[in-house]
């Protein structure tokens, strides 16, 4: 009798069983979501959650713990290259479970366990936040860098006035130019007209003589 026993045997035998984890394991390591039965789910969740957790830190012990539960070095590469580094900030909690209804042939209770960090759909939306570690002693030098933030931002809002103004004259001078140059012209124009009437009274005298 198995009584007091809290591992889910899920029907099968130990070895039959951590096998099949295993293989579910690397497959949501690849495709990053799987579907399946609500209880291979949850047996599933127990199983990966602390290898996740292992992964953190990139060193030959923690691959080689984690390779001996997946025995499979293409999952090992991806999580410790892709996944590692994106649940770096979670302290927990790295695969949700969606449950899809029940299914047709034997009405067995179906969900999608799929990992939290890459849901597009629910993680698309939000900004991601600057992670922050707390400390008594270093509250205070958080404040000092905000008020050296705000002097840099107030000093380069005042140097950007006066080079506004210095760029206005020059566009001032520019649109007076033309000005002049109009006003000159018809003062050109004016000595060529006169020779003409000169002419032409000489002419008239020369006919009457």
């Amino acid at each position: 009798m198995r009584h007091g026993n809290k591992i889910k045997s899920l029907g099968r035998k130990s070895e039959h069983r951590q096998a099949m984890l295993a293989n579910m394991a690397c497959s949501l390591i690849e495709h990053k979501r799987i579907n399946t039965t609500v209880a291979k789910a949850k047996a599933l969740r127990v199983y990966l959650e602390p290898l996740l957790t292992k992964s953190k830190t990139d060193s030959t012990h923690s691959r080689r713990v984690v390779f001996s539960y997946l025995k499979n070095k293409e999952a090992i590469t991806e999580l410790y290259r892709e996944i590692a580094p994106k649940i770096a900030d979670r302290p927990g909690g790295y695969l949700r479970i969606i449950r899809l209804g029940n299914r047709l042939g034997d009405n067995a209770e179906m969900c999608m366990i799929e990992l939290v960090d890459f849901n597009e759909l629910m993680t698309g939306g939000k900004d991601q936040k600057k992670t922050t570690r707390r400390s008594r002693r270093g509250g205070g030098a958080a404040k000092k860098v905000d008020a050296t933030e705000a002097e840099v931002v107030e000093e380069t809002k005042k140097e950007a006035k006066p080079k506004a103004k210095k760029e206005a004259k020059p566009a001032e001078d520019k649109v007076e130019e033309p000005k002049v140059e109009a006003t000159e012209e018809p003062a050109a124009e004016a000595p060529t007209e006169e020779p003409k009437a000169e002419e032409g009274n000489a002419t008239e005298e020369e006919t009457k003589e």
